[in-house]
């Protein structure tokens, strides 16, 4: 046997009990390694700024982990807190609220009635809400195992940034790629990953804020509700519906007819329309503009939106991460295959 065909062998092998070890964190692990090449121009700044790769490293995880974690941690820990809280008398007034609407709907709702019969027959409201309060157990299992994953995707990320370089020419001698393929590998990746990354926190940061600001004048706790909105935002076309819809049902509910008149028009002018079809594009461009070489992002807008959509309908809430860079990684192998083509043929 070749001494070639021996080191191949046992690499498979190795490699397979590699995978076995290391499946309980693998998925964490490849977010934080696609964390690490979205924020790598952060990193690069840091690095002239302290001159050194640790505090460049530490730096950056310390602001992902302010920006992005953090609040990520308080909604997990306050939404159970709140659920927790809840009175049954309020879930029985939501019900026969609902109820209600659905037996005499006001007239100007009669065109969605036998959508609604059609939808709902087989729904027993009763067993909703019987079901609500045991529901917050597993919604506080589901928190302690998210913050868990973020704490261990907080460390794989700093590792990532401090010896990202070294990896990256590791990977680069080892797979034997030309230095122009290798570099246009990662750039395609690093540019879209940015693109994404830097979109999906600016569009959570300022839609939340207004979503919070708003739902603050009426008592609630701003801060958890802008939360959940800045990240229920990233669910297209549905995210911002999912949070103001229960907040007016709610509010009719209970009998204060103004507030969720006001909430909804609100949500709908405010964020929805002026906010997330105006501004925020102005935003985004003028923070890739900063950010990034305008060069580099040469992923179509439209595939990215709808390679987030993919990742969320696959692998849940990490899917707006990892549907863009799957795509990105595919698309770039397709122009490295286009490439090699071209070449054949001259």
């Amino acid at each position: 046997m070749k001494a070639q065909y021996f080191i191949a062998i046992l690499f498979a092998i190795s490699l397979y009990w590699m995978y076995l070890l290391y499946t309980p964190f693998l998925l964490a692990m490849i977010i934080a390694a696609l964390l690490a090449i979205s924020t790598s121009h952060i990193q690069n700044i840091f690095e002239k700024l302290f001159k050194s790769k640790l505090l460049a490293a530490l730096s950056s995880t310390f602001l992902l982990a302010v920006l992005f974690f953090a609040p990520l941690g308080y909604f997990a820990t306050s939404l159970t807190l709140q659920l927790n809280s809840i009175n049954p008398e309020t879930l029985m007034k939501i019900e026969n609220y609902i109820r209600a609407l659905i037996d005499n709907p006001p007239s100007y709702l009669d065109f969605v009635t036998p959508y609604l019969s059609d939808a709902l027959k087989d729904i027993d409201l009763q067993s909703l809400t019987t079901n609500a309060l045991s529901i917050t157990g597993k919604i506080g299992v589901f928190s302690a195992g998210f913050l868990k994953n973020a704490f261990l995707i907080i460390i794989f990320y700093f590792f990532a940034q401090f010896n990202g370089a070294y990896i990256i020419g590791f990977l680069k001698r080892v797979i034997q790629m030309s230095v122009d393929d290798s570099t246009l590998l990662v750039k395609e990746l690093s540019s879209v990953m940015s693109v994404v990354f830097y979109s999906i926190l600016t569009t959570a940061m300022f839609e939340g804020i207004l979503f919070g600001f708003a739902v603050s004048f009426m008592g609630y706790n701003g801060l958890l509700f802008g939360i959940m909105y800045g990240f229920a935002s990233l669910i297209p076309v549905v995210g911002g519906v999912l949070m103001w819809l229960p907040f007016m049902i709610y509010e009719f509910a209970v009998g204060n007819s103004s507030n969720a008149i006001f909430i909804a028009l609100y949500s709908i002018v405010v964020i929805s329309i002026v906010a997330d079809t105006f501004i925020k594009p102005l935003i985004i461009k003028e923070i890739n503009k900063r950010l990034l070489d305008a060069d580099d992002t040469k992923m179509n807008e439209l595939v990215i939106f709808f390679a987030i959509i993919a990742g969320l309908a696959t692998f849940g809430f990490w899917g707006m991460i990892l549907g863009p860079a799957i795509t990105a990684f595919f698309l770039t192998i397709l122009k490295l295959f286009e490439a090699r083509s071209e070449e054949c043929r001259s």
